[in-house]
């Protein structure tokens, strides 16, 4: 068994439900699959002075999640205050209408669709709730609508679908585009060099204890997946499930149409760059 410490990000083993940070806990919810790893970490953000809270990604439209959301905040002495999205994937926000409903709060997010409230979010936002402060981040790639939020006084940042506390993440082509995710990987990278971040808090899978290693892991398999792409294209695969199955042949199969976007991507990238 490879110990968790030698992985890339030094993931810290099960996903579970609690405490990750001193201001951040987190609610594990009951879709685990292929594409969600153990299910999608929904995250309550609080100082822990404060009896106000932040509820990041509700997660499915799963009534008994949803409650168990709420039931944690007010059993911590939490009320929730504001409800935030990541992005629109619907094991991240299709939920949040109902969370909502349940907590009478807000519902900010770049994309205006999923807004509930006159707020939305952007890059550079700042939230702050009784003390508590995070900073909005603009991380399109996996989605265009991704976003970050950085979390200074516990010097983590919390990563929606961008960087996955196990495997990486796709880019979901059309929507998605590889230029977007390697400037918002960078952009990361400046989080953990300039600002100190140092854990990352994913949508899915274990909490991150080393940002930068994590990040640049994620830059190094985006360079070595994109010229194995442009090797198979230069060796006379065309149609981008050809390219999948040449470049995937390890990956499991189940896991064949999430890379068949990302190789799109990857295929338009190349295009661009008038490299194919």
């Amino acid at each position: 068994m490879t110990d968790a410490a030698a992985l890339p990000g030094r993931p810290r083993g099960a996903v579970l439900s609690g405490p990750a940070t001193a201001r951040a806990v987190n609610v594990l919810a009951p879709n685990a699959s292929a594409m969600t790893l153990d299910g999608t970490n929904t995250w309550i953000v609080s100082e822990p002075d404060s009896e106000l809270a932040v509820v990041i990604d509700p997660g499915p439209l799963d009534d008994v999640h949803l409650r168990t959301v709420l039931d944690t905040a007010e059993k911590a002495g939490k009320r929730v205050a504001l409800t935030l999205l990541t992005h629109g994937h619907p094991d991240h926000a299709e939920g949040a209408s109902r969370f909502s409903e349940l907590t009478g709060t807000a519902v900010r997010a770049l994309d205006p669709a999923l807004r509930l409230g006159d707020e939305g979010l952007a890059a550079g936002d700042v939230i702050g709730l009784d003390g508590l402060e995070l900073r909005v981040v603009s991380t399109p790639g996996h989605t265009s609508d991704s976003l970050c939020f950085h979390l200074p006084a516990d010097r983590a940042v919390l990563t929606g679908d961008t960087v996955l506390g196990r495997g990486t993440t796709m880019v979901a082509h059309p929507d998605g585009r590889l230029g977007d995710y390697l400037d918002s990987l960078r952009r990361l990278r400046s989080l953990t060099v300039d600002d100190g971040v140092h854990t990352v808090l994913p949508g899915h899978g274990p909490v991150l204890d080393d940002a930068q290693g994590a990040v640049e892991f994620y830059l190094a398999h985006r360079a070595h997946r994109l010229a194995q792409v442009e090797t198979a294209v230069e060796n006379g695969l065309r149609a981008p499930e050809e390219v999948v199955a040449h470049v995937y042949a390890d990956v499991d199969r189940s896991l064949w149409p999430a890379a068949e976007l990302s190789v799109r991507a990857q295929m338009d990238y190349l295009r661009e760059h008038g490299l194919i």
